[in-house]
């Protein structure tokens, strides 16, 4: 069996380097020094899943595929996905508060915008759920968008080894997921009422949003630290644009929005509202999501 750095040497440096080129372009993902060996021991288990052996012929296969997906499935593999239930939980319960104040009426969206493998945006459901009991799935529903469509697609099944909702509260546990029997022994599956409270999109967060929003609250945890200054800038004021006057927007602990001129407020650690005042996002064409 080849060793894992006999399987990363299988492209020369300068096709390693022209697909870091692409995954800036495509992701905004910041090149730092030292990322090399992660880049070539990804692109070798991708070889293998398109069952390519020659370099060159992998590097043609990327080059030219015009419909994308193929860099796609290689984007799928470089893109970092660490998620948990509750994860830096004082967000949820500072969130699980405001939602208890919410006036009843029109439904009303919170965004998602890098959901993974769907803890984050199913934690959110539950969140309201427990907020706003029955009448939840009436007045609140989660946009949750990812850029790998692999992550999507888990997080649409809805379905967790048993260790990874040990984060949540038991009787959460017990009131939201249906323990698998005989094959599905050891894994849970998030419930129906849940699962249809959660609405899964692909989004590219460097690229243009389309038609979307605003949103009360916007989600956008530990995913800004991969991205250059001036991409976590741009991403951030398009985040903003999308937020309703006084709206929320939460980022990971680790990140923060000093120094990314952003038309927020500070409300408290990595919580931040929009100004009154500032002007709405021009919306692009095509399809309204919500």
């Amino acid at each position: 069996m080849a060793s894992p750095h006999r399987e990363a040497s299988s492209l020369p440096p300068s096709a390693i380097v022209r697909l870091q080129e692409l995954a800036t372009a495509r992701l905004g993902l910041e090149n730092r020094p030292g990322k090399e060996l992660l880049f070539s021991v990804r692109t070798a288990r991708h070889m293998r899943e398109l069952g390519i052996q020659d370099p060159a012929e992998y590097m043609r296969v990327i080059e030219n595929d015009s419909s994308g997906e193929t860099l796609q499935g290689l984007l799928d593999l470089l893109t970092t996905n660490h998620t948990a239930f509750w994860r830096e939980p004082d967000h949820f319960e500072w969130l699980q508060d405001q939602l208890r104040q919410w006036k009843a009426g029109a439904k009303q969206t919170i965004w998602c915008a890098a959901s993974s493998s769907g803890e984050e945006p199913y934690t959110l459901a539950m969140v309201a759920r427990e907020a706003m009991g029955p009448a939840a799935p009436e007045r609140v529903q989660i946009l949750a968008t990812d850029v790998s469509t692999r992550m999507l697609d888990t997080a649409r099944a809805g379905i967790f080894d048993q260790d990874r909702i040990q984060t949540l509260p038991e009787a959460w546990q017990r009131h939201y997921f249906e323990p698998g029997k005989g094959a599905w022994q050891g894994r849970s599956r998030v419930k129906s009422e849940i699962r249809q409270m959660v609405h899964f999109r692909w989004l590219n967060l460097v690229e243009p949003f389309p038609q979307m929003g605003p949103f009360p609250v916007i989600f956008c945890r530990n995913v800004m630290i991969y991205f250059s200054q001036e991409t976590r800038m741009q991403i951030v004021q398009k985040l903003v644009q999308r937020l309703t006057p006084g709206g929320y927007l939460l980022v990971g602990h680790a990140e923060g929005l000093s120094g990314l001129e952003a038309d927020t407020d500070y409300v408290r650690p990595a919580v931040y509202r929009r100004r009154p005042g500032m002007r709405a996002a021009a919306t692009q064409g095509g399809e309204r999501w919500v």
